[in-house]
């Protein structure tokens, strides 16, 4: 406690960004430290989960050292340590979970788990103070693209899920083959903006009636197909309609689905999470749906949507006020339900 305030350190490094930040009273961001990867991942256009492992090792300290200086806080202030012990690469969880029981031991802190969606969902609260449930949430990354029913805090239902390639897997893969470089999502994004989203008709994979899963992967084998097809005939491809279109597909299927939800949980507010929230594209896109039917629209700021530990402090915060500390049992869950990790029922993984 400092200043009357409960104070969070939070700890992320679920996947390939080493993370730590200290909230305020569940909301206030009062630090955020962000150790990027992606310089070296690019060498091999994708996640290396042994490298990614080895990295968060070197800079797990030094993100947490400055999250702590940046707040002007001192051990002794923390009130809790909140960390993501799940879903995400089994190394690189690790990391973050070690690191958070040695904090919580040394310094005599209650410990806290964090599922990585529900941590996701909480960067809504940060930039938004206004923001509480219900609403219905998109979260969409490299690793998910998933709509939850958002009842409370700690009161989660997954609605639909990806069934194969997420929205941003399905991106690096396809800039993988348009030889646009890694991470796939920006550049696309970049790209699309002076292309024709309707130079090439690809198909929109709905899946069956009433379901509000995705599947992205026939998606991408169309563009990889038009790809293969354009060069063996000679044709020139220009990659600004390609990205466009195939952007657009991805969009029409996300805020198509989104709205669907919305509508029959009788939800009036739609939030926006992960790192495909930061899709130009699908901001605009949604923006348009809620102004026209009446929904309040929540996204937060692009360095919000990526991996960090903000939004994991903020989660840690409203668990530990519904259900208590965890303890230095505390795991780390590769595969990780979403119902039952926000009610701290960890399992074991499978």
């Amino acid at each position: 406690m400092k200043d009357g305030k409960f104070l969070v350190l939070g700890i992320e490094s679920s996947c390939d960004d080493t993370s730590a930040s200290v909230v305020a009273d569940g909301r206030d961001m009062l630090s955020l430290s962000i150790s990027s990867q992606i310089d070296i991942h690019t060498l091999y256009g994708g996640v290396v989960p042994e490298i990614a492992s080895r990295n968060h090792i070197k800079n797990i300290n030094h993100v947490i050292d400055q999250a702590m200086a940046e707040a002007g806080a001192e051990f002794d202030d923390l009130d809790l340590i909140g960390v993501t012990c799940g879903p995400g690469l089994i190394g690189s969880l690790v990391v973050g979970v070690s690191a958070a029981k040695a904090l919580a031991y040394a310094a005599d802190k209650p410990l806290i788990g964090v599922h990585h969606l529900q941590g996701h969902i909480s960067a809504d609260y940060i930039e938004y103070p206004e923001l509480e449930p219900p609403f219905a949430a998109v979260v969409a990354s490299g690793g998910n693209t998933d709509i939850i029913d958002v009842r409370g805090y700690n009161d989660l239902e997954l609605l639909g899920r990806t069934r194969d390639d997420a929205a941003g897997e399905a991106m690096d893969k396809v800039a993988r083959v348009m030889g646009i470089g890694y991470p796939g999502g920006p550049v696309i994004d970049r790209l699309a903006k002076s292309g024709n989203p309707h130079a090439v008709e690809f198909g929109r994979v709905m899946l069956e009636k009433g379901s509000y899963d995705f599947s992205f992967s026939g998606l991408k084998t169309q563009v990889i197909n038009y790809v293969n097809q354009s060069r063996m005939k000679g044709e020139n491809i220009k990659k600004e309609d390609l990205a466009a279109s195939f952007q657009q597909a991805v969009m029409d299927v996300i805020t198509e689905k989104a709205l669907e939800a919305a509508c029959e949980y009788g939800r009036e507010k739609i939030a926006l999470a992960g790192g495909v929230a930061s899709n130009s594209l699908l901001r605009s896109m949604m923006k348009d749906i809620c102004t026209e039917n009446g929904f309040g629209l929540y996204v937060p700021r692009p360095v919000l949507c990526t991996d960090n530990a903000a939004m994991i402090a903020c989660a840690a915060y409203y668990r530990y006020r519904e259900f208590g500390p965890d303890g230095l049992e505390l795991d780390a869950y590769p595969v990780l339900d979403l119902a039952e990790g926000a009610r701290g029922e960890w399992q074991a993984p499978h």
